[in-house]
């Protein structure tokens, strides 16, 4: 398994940021950026998690760590969890909560909490999620301002967006520039309703 700073570089390459880009987006200093991908200083733990929710991966999988092996098999051990549906990654469609496949989780992902998988539809959240990705869901009614989450409208429909909190509402923010975010005021939050499902953990690309 390739270390951090190898994870850590072809992630920033395959979402075509340059280091100074991708500093200002964590907050640090350009010369940081390049010592952790020259694996000269590794990040601090608070710093981790900003990257893995940044590049929406899990922190297993940003660390370069194996998965544990079963030795009577040889063969990874994990858990399935199903693919519900699809989410809209643009305008919110109908959640349908059919089985459409399964992926697999470490087993000590899956005892962390409740996960489900989700299908990505449409192309608002490139060039972090394309349209058929599969994201990995914690399920939580609560999210960090800032992290990306699966939302749901009405109790019916659900969204993949980027949550801000703000005063006066909430601000649900697609990564793509060619979509304009939505905004729902504390007033419509509580009357549609506007709820948090759950935390995307993980993307999985499947083109």
């Amino acid at each position: 398994m390739p270390e951090f700073s190898t994870v850590f570089k072809n992630l920033r390459k395959d979402n075509k940021l340059t280091q100074s880009e991708l500093a200002a987006k964590l907050g640090v200093a350009p010369s940081t950026v390049g010592m952790y991908e020259r694996g000269q200083r590794e990040p601090d733990f608070e710093t981790l998690e900003k990257i893995a929710n940044f590049f929406c991966v899990n922190m297993n999988t940003l660390l370069g760590r194996e998965d544990a092996v079963d030795e009577n098999r040889g063969s990874v051990v994990g858990i399935k969890i199903p693919v519900l549906g699809k989410v809209a990654a643009g305008i919110p469609i109908t959640a349908v909560e059919n089985i459409l496949d399964y992926e697999e989780i470490s087993s000590e992902m899956a005892a962390s909490g409740d996960y489900v998988a989700l299908k990505i539809q449409g192309n608002s959240m490139e060039p972090r999620m394309y349209d058929g990705d599969v994201v990995i869901v914690r399920v939580q009614s609560t999210v960090e301002h800032g992290e990306v989450a699966v939302v749901m409208i009405d109790g019916s429909e659900a969204t993949v967006k980027k949550v801000q909190f703000q005063s006066s509402g909430i601000l649900l923010q697609p990564f793509n520039p060619a979509f304009e975010p939505i905004f729902y005021s504390r007033e419509e939050v509580e009357k549609i309703p506007v709820r948090i499902f759950g935390k995307v953990v993980e993307c999985r690309q499947k083109y």
